[in-house]
């Protein structure tokens, strides 16, 4: 990647693929960043633990499309992204939601992407209002900053989903 501070979407979207393994639409790719779509939804259904030593997730349910769309009541979602994403070394991943989220009363929690983070993530969606989202629906936006860093990601979500 180049000598700018943060990357432009065009360059980012070399290295995401769609989860069926084809190319992004062209709608994604943006000047900044690259779109994420919205791939599953889960609903946690039981309490998960973060302690010094480990963690562990809560039990999750899988929340049905009806006729490819998302049907959501008020709370707390986990959307699964439907794309795979490899942040490339030197950089740092930051996932943002898309404004038309926030102007329906949603919005999308997420965590840092360190370098070599590779995988399909997830962001906290949550809804305030009742909303509609087509499965593959643009949802977040993914953007990457030039890092340094002490090594590379290996943790526990290395290749999830």
């Amino acid at each position: 990647m180049g000598t700018n501070m943060f990357e432009s979407g065009e360059r980012l979207a070399e290295h995401i693929t769609s989860i069926d393994g084809g190319e992004l639409r062209a709608d994604q790719i943006q000047p900044n960043g690259v779109d994420l779509t919205l791939g599953e939804v889960h609903e946690q259904t039981g309490g998960g633990e973060i302690t010094r030593d480990g963690k562990t997730v809560g039990e999750r349910e899988t929340v049905d499309p009806e006729d490819g769309v998302y049907e959501l009541s008020p709370g707390a979602y986990i959307a699964g992204y439907g794309e795979v994403v490899a942040i490339p070394e030197d950089h740092v991943g930051f996932v943002y939601p898309r404004s038309s989220l926030m102007r329906n009363s949603c919005m999308l929690h997420t965590a840092v992407w360190d370098a070599g983070y590779e995988g399909r993530g997830e962001g906290l969606l949550e809804v305030h209002r009742p909303i509609r989202i087509e499965a593959g629906a643009r949802m977040a936006q993914l953007v990457v900053a030039d890092a340094e860093h002490a090594g590379t990601y290996d943790g526990d979500y290395q290749g999830e989903r």
